[in-house]
């Protein structure tokens, strides 16, 4: 446990610091991609709050808490949903930004903007509200103490009742079968855009740089590709274990969440929730890798507490 509680701080400390570096907007980014890398921070920091703190570990220090009341429980629940659909589908229309800026030169301009990222987020956060204000009531108390409902239990006729079934079916292709096509396929097609556009570029070129300085464009392309790969590619692999869980339950009479923890299906699942949960924290460690200007940012504002107390220090 001790090892967990620092994981979660650690996580929850690297979302907070990378929030707080794309506010500052020194990192080198266009204000476009800026808008998506934020909500997508500040998506994944809500993961952490709804699925990890509030929900995973708050029977360990909080067993009797308001938190176990059904209503509060289900709230969480509900909103630990919607921010997992937030993160994935912010990184799928951060992916297709991604996809237009460096596939078509036509929409770029109008497509890659502050405004257009701005209307995408508000988009995707009202749909995942909408999409997961069902969750809400497919929860019943798993017991009654004084008379006031006590945790969350899945109703026995979620999976008996066809709306259920409906609203399961639609769930799970939206989160995570779409975005997981999607994200795999607009990855495909921009590596390839890429590939071959760098073909053309260097065959212009004779193969070689001019003034033994490298092309700056396909630099560009470089770092970009790097970027998009990063995140989508670490969501995709992250992800797929609970994906190959969620069609196994559509085409077979497994059920999710089951007790018996030497089962093999319950294993895999319990396994594929906690990948989905590293997948919110994972976002941070790619920007400090792949970003110079991120580390900078990231290492003034560690410094600067170190500064302020060896000042402090001197001057005392």
């Amino acid at each position: 446990m001790p090892v967990l509680t620092f994981h979660i701080y650690f996580t929850f400390a690297a979302n907070l610091l990378a929030i707080v570096i794309l506010c500052r907007g020194n990192c080198g980014l266009s204000t476009c991609i800026t808008r998506y890398l934020l909500s997508m921070a500040v998506a994944d920091l809500m993961v952490l709050i709804f699925e990890v703190i509030l929900y995973e570990i708050k029977d360990s220090y909080l067993p009797y808490s308001f938190l176990n009341y059904t209503p509060v429980c289900s709230l969480n629940l509900t909103l630990l949903f919607v921010s997992l659909d937030c993160s994935v589908w912010l990184t799928v229309v951060f992916t297709f930004d991604r996809f237009i800026a460096i596939c078509s030169q036509k929409l770029r301009a109008k497509y890659c903007t502050e405004k257009t990222a701005a209307v995408a987020v508000a988009v995707v956060s009202f749909c995942s509200v909408l999409e997961n204000a069902a969750v809400y009531f497919i929860y019943e108390p798993r017991a009654i103490i004084d008379k006031i409902p006590w945790s969350c239990f899945v109703k026995s006729s979620f999976y008996t009742l066809p709306i259920w079934t409906a609203f399961l079916w639609l769930d799970t292709i939206l989160t995570p079968f779409m975005p997981f096509v999607l994200i795999v396929l607009l990855n495909a097609l921009t590596i390839r855009h890429i590939v071959l556009a760098n073909r053309v570029r260097s065959g212009l070129r004779g193969g070689k740089s001019v003034g033994n300085d490298p092309d700056p464009e396909m630099a560009n392309r470089k770092k970009s590709i790097t970027l998009l790969i990063s995140i989508s590619g670490s969501f995709s692999l992250l992800w797929v274990v609970i994906f190959v869980c969620f069609v196994t339950v559509q085409f077979t009479d497994t059920q999710f969440l089951r007790a018996d923890y030497n089962d093999p299906f319950t294993i895999a699942e319990q396994s594929g929730y906690m990948l989905r949960c590293l997948s919110s924290c994972t976002n941070t460690f790619i920007y400090a890798v792949s970003q110079s200007k991120f580390r900078n940012e990231m290492k003034t504002i560690i410094k600067r507490p170190l500064e302020l107390f060896t000042h402090m220090k001197n001057k005392n």
